[in-house]
């Protein structure tokens, strides 16, 4: 079984309503899509975060996996292993845009889904969380912000039935703290989260989760930069912390455990280089008693389809989920099924979506018109 063709796509597609964080406005996603084919006829699709960087190290790729088999996952990623070193997250990013395709393949050719692939469902539906911004209470302000992003998060999961909600903090961190409090008051049995990316300073971060502990956070996600830092803040506070930016690659897993501190990993097949990679980092989550969640990078549906069987298939993964999917005005896969805010678990063979290529085919077009989106 050989691999025959490798194509590449650059698309973007539009969100329903600008996403704010601390170091960001966006209206729409970037995303790289590939496709590969088989002698047998059998094609395997991939998505991954990021644009034309991503897809110019893809199409490097591609002159290697023509011939290949799919199923030589174990030997790619041997040849590959300084991809990361040299381009960081891109090349994670480009690594598992081959990854996930070949996966897709093999459960095409074998007949099975991605989840059974991987050990076999423990759950048939994920949770996903509902993720709140500044930008969802246009020209709001001070504690009308606070009231108004209250309003719209209860709109938000009675709508939609999320169990999670999740606020995207700023450098602003006494709004960030009032925000949070007019949600545990609007949302008084929702799982509450927090995730200023690393924009608080420590001492603001101490001063921020003393403040906060009376709220019942789920958990504080990187409030300041770094192990160390992260460190301190767990010295000092009671919520447990989430980091999705200071144990990005296994080299920082050890001195993260040792130092304690952190309770929770976020993983992502996109930024951890792999399914392969995002399965034993729940393992070693699992071995040290840290939680595992799964960060989210704007995926469309051939990369969420990825996500959910991953999480399907690992029991460690038992919080609901950060997505973007719902947040996207349209996709290039027949959409996912989204009710009482979980995502149901394709069951096909593979990842077990569709593509739309004529979608494919407009949003590339997109793309080639206006650029990667950077905001």
């Amino acid at each position: 079984m050989k691999i025959t063709e490798v194509d590449v796509w650059v698309v973007n597609l539009p969100l329903t309503n600008p996403f704010t964080s601390s170091f960001e406005t966006k209206t729409g996603e970037t995303r790289t899509v590939l496709r590969i084919r088989t002698d047998s006829g059998v094609e395997g699709w991939g998505e991954t975060m990021w644009g034309r960087p991503v897809a110019a190290l893809v199409r490097r790729l591609a002159g290697e996996l023509v011939g290949a088999s799919p199923f030589a996952l174990e030997a790619f990623h041997r040849r590959h292993q300084m991809v990361p070193f040299f381009h960081g997250y891109l090349g994670y990013a480009a690594l598992a845009a081959v990854d996930v395709a070949c996966w897709d393949a093999i459960g095409k050719l074998t007949g099975q889904s991605l989840t059974d692939l991987l050990g076999g469902a423990v759950r048939d539906e994920v949770p996903i969380t509902a993720l709140i911004t500044r930008a969802d209470a246009p020209g709001a302000s001070g504690k009308s912000l606070a009231r108004a992003l209250a309003e719209h998060a209860a709109h938000v999961v009675a709508e939609g039935g999320f169990q999670a909600v999740k606020l995207k903090g700023t450098t602003d961190v006494r709004g960030d703290v009032a925000i949070l409090r007019e949600l545990r008051r609007a949302l008084p049995e929702s799982n509450l989260r927090v995730d200023p990316n690393a924009a608080w300073s420590v001492p603001d971060s101490i001063r921020a989760g003393l403040a906060l502990e009376e709220l019942d956070l789920e958990y504080l996600e990187d409030p300041c930069v770094g192990i160390e830092g992260m460190r301190q803040v767990r010295e000092k506070v009671r919520i447990p912390l989430c980091t999705n930016m200071c144990v990005v690659r296994f080299e920082e897993f050890a001195p993260a455990v040792r130092l304690r501190a952190v309770d929770v990993i976020h993983g992502d097949v996109y930024k951890w280089g792999g399914i392969a990679a995002t399965k034993a980092l729940a393992a070693h989550c699992e071995t040290f008693g840290l939680g595992m969640n799964l960060h989210s990078g704007g995926e469309l549906g051939i990369a969420t389809a990825a996500h959910l069987a991953v999480v399907a298939s690992t029991p460690v993964l038992s919080r609901a989920i950060d997505s973007m999917y719902y947040l996207h005005e349209d996709d290039i896969v027949e959409p996912l099924s989204l009710v009482d805010g979980k995502l149901r678990v394709p069951t096909g063979p593979g990842l077990g979506v569709r593509v739309d290529e004529d979608k494919l085919a407009h949003y590339a077009a997109a793309n080639q018109r206006d650029g990667d989106l950077t905001g």
